[in-house]
This record gives C-alpha cells, sequence and structure tokens, in this order.
C-alpha cells in the first residue's frame, strides 16, 4: 500500500483485497474476550477532526487503541483552529508530538491531500472524509460487509455482484469513493438518485445512472440508502420530504422484491422515514448495525498496514492483555 490512504483511487484491487483479508482477521478479535494486539505499541495515532462526526472519530479512536497505539483526540472546536490557527500551524504542531499517523475529516475537499504532500508532516494521512469529496475507509468498510454476505455464494469476491446506491449522491463521499472501490473490486455499480441530487460529471465516475429505483433493486446484490444530507441543501433539490421518500425512499412494499440473498445498508447515521423505514433498518436483511463493527476492524487494518507492515495479520502474536486493560 502507499504511505497515505486519501481516495479510492489510491487502492489497486490487491491493496483492496488485502484490507479485506486483513479486516477479515481484526475482525475475529471482536468475538474474543480480550481486544487488543500489541501490533501498533509505541505509535501514535492523532484523530484531528474539523468537522464533527462522533460516529467515524469513536471507530477510528477504538481501531487504534486495539492494536495498541497511543491516541490523541484533537478536536477543532475549542481549540486555538477556532481562533484563526492555519491547518500548517496545526500540522506542525503534530509533527513536534511524533504523530505516526493523523486521521483528519475535514469540511474542504482535498484538505487530508494538502496535509499529506505539504511536506509539513512525517506521518501517514488517512482521509476520513474531506467535504463532499471522498470517505474511503467508508468504502472499504462496506465492501468488507458486502464481501462477507455475498462473497462466499461468489466464488470469494465481489465480481459482477450488482450494487444499487441509492439517494442524495450529490452531497455523498461515500457515494463517489464506492463507486471508485467497488469497480476496483469487480462490481457494478449503479447510482440511482432524483436528476437534481447527481452531480455534475457523473457520466465520468463508470457507473450506470438511473432515475427509477423499483427498476435497478429487484437485480441488485446490494442497495445501499445514503442519508439525505439537508444541512448542505440550500436551495429546493426536491419538492417534499413525502414525495422524496415516495419516489426514492426504502420502505417495506419495495424490500418485497428484493432478491432472497439481497442486503440492506446505510452508511449512517440514518433519517428514519425519509430515505429508509423503520421496519427495514431493523429487518433480517439489514447489515447496518453490523457495518458499525466492520468499521472498527476496517480501520484496524488500514492503520496496520500503513504503519505496522504489508504482512497479513495473521502473521501477527496473539492478543495480549495487559494489567487492567480490558479496552
Amino acid at each position: 500500500m502507499k504511505r497515505h490512504l486519501l481516495s479510492a483511487a489510491d487502492l489497486t484491487r490487491e491493496d483492496a483485497e488485502l484490507v479485506l483479508q486483513t479486516a477479515d482477521e481484526m475482525r475475529s478479535l471482536a468475538d474474543r474476550p480480550i481486544k487488543k494486539l500489541p501490533a501498533l505499541r509505541g505509535r501514535t495515532v492523532v484523530n484531528l477532526f474539523f468537522e464533527d462526526s462522533t460516529r467515524t472519530r469513536i471507530s477510528f479512536e477504538a481501531a487504534a487503541k486495539r492494536l495498541s497505539a497511543d491516541v490523541i483526540n484533537f478536536s477543532a472546536k475549542g481549540s486555538s483552529l477556532s481562533k484563526g490557527e492555519s491547518l500548517k500551524d496545526t500540522a506542525l504542531t503534530l509533527e513536534a508530538m511524533g504523530a505516526d499517523a493523523v486521521v483528519i475529516r475535514h469540511g474542504a475537499s482535498g484538505a487530508p491531500h494538502r496535509l499529506a504532500h505539504s511536506g509539513w508532516v512525517r506521518s501517514s494521512v488517512v482521509n476520513a472524509g474531506d467535504g463532499t469529496h471522498e470517505h474511503p475507509t467508508q468504502a472499504l468498510l462496506d465492501a468488507f460487509t458486502m464481501w462477507r454476505h455475498l462473497g462466499p455464494r461468489n466464488g470469494g469476491t465481489l465480481d459482477g455482484q450488482r450494487i444499487a446506491i441509492v439517494g442524495d449522491v450529490l452531497h455523498s463521499r461515500v457515494a463517489r469513493s464506492n463507486a471508485l472501490l467497488l469497480q476496483t473490486l469487480g462490481a457494478e455499480v449503479t447510482l440511482v438518485s432524483p436528476p437534481t441530487l447527481f452531480p455534475v460529471g457523473v457520466e465520468t465516475w463508470g457507473v450506470e445512472t438511473s432515475y427509477d429505483l423499483d427498476a435497478v433493486i429487484p437485480k441488485a446484490d446490494a442497495v445501499m440508502m445514503l442519508r439525505v444530507q439537508r444541512e448542505r441543501m440550500n436551495g429546493g433539490f426536491f419538492p417534499t420530504a413525502r414525495e422524496y421518500s415516495r419516489r426514492y425512499g426504502l420502505d417495506g412494499r419495495r424490500m418485497a422484491t428484493l432478491q432472497d440473498h439481497t442486503i440492506v445498508m446505510h452508511p449512517g447515521p440514518m433519517v428514519r422515514g425519509m430515505e429508509i423505514t423503520a421496519d427495514v433498518a431493523d429487518s433480517q436483511r439489514s447489515v447496518i448495525v453490523e457495518q458499525v463493527t466492520n468499521g472498527v476492524a476496517v480501520r484496524m487494518a488500514v492503520l496496520y498496514l500503513l504503519l505496522g507492515g504489508s504482512e497479513p495479520a495473521g502473521s501477527l502474536a496473539e492478543p495480549v492483555e495487559t494489567p487492567g486493560d480490558h479496552s
């Protein structure tokens, strides 16, 4: 793997499959009473979050701690950043602290690339979401979840599997990263959205697009619903919430048209009743809670491969317990 993980496009198929296989090793830890490995002992991981995201920050924090790394959480709110300190000054501070990896989430698209290529830090940089651009570790955990469910009936790969990604594609960094990564892994992706919620240039993504949810989902092997990001909308992208839900929401009636093996996904947080109804979110088909568990395993895999080495995690020592440590 490269030194940084900034985009799903950074990953070759070989890289992506190594992450999935390593995550599979890490996932087995979740079922053990002692969930720690000594792999990154003595290393420091900084979570640098300019945007709130409790779920992603906690996931990265749990991942780093389970690998025995030291973790520093740096929130922009209430820090010197809110007093006007620049990204450069913050980066130099992190460098002085000896950070080995910086996990950055930022409202501006491209901020992680700036940090990685600036020469300000020598650490590995992981993009935990930048603007409406990308969110590569979310794409990896989504692909890992699909691989666990669909792989066994498909020769252990996602080759030829049909994935429908539905909803607010325009504002979704998750959709962009998933479209890139799933194609790398051999899946066939269809984006389904109202015309107003497709980004300019979507035709260059190499995926199918559709405005008709009911025509797409009966053929899908996995259906991923996207959150409607109303906080990023300042115009009339659709007439009403009710109308959006009627045309692009996943409810019990639509769920009944899915194939028997098809799984339902959502990157969270969900707007229940808008893009997905409660009965679907809580159904047997839903793997939404599992995605959260898988997120920790995938982020452990990413940190291990960036900081620890390129050997599969199976070559690591058994988990170790330190006195009084049951995190």
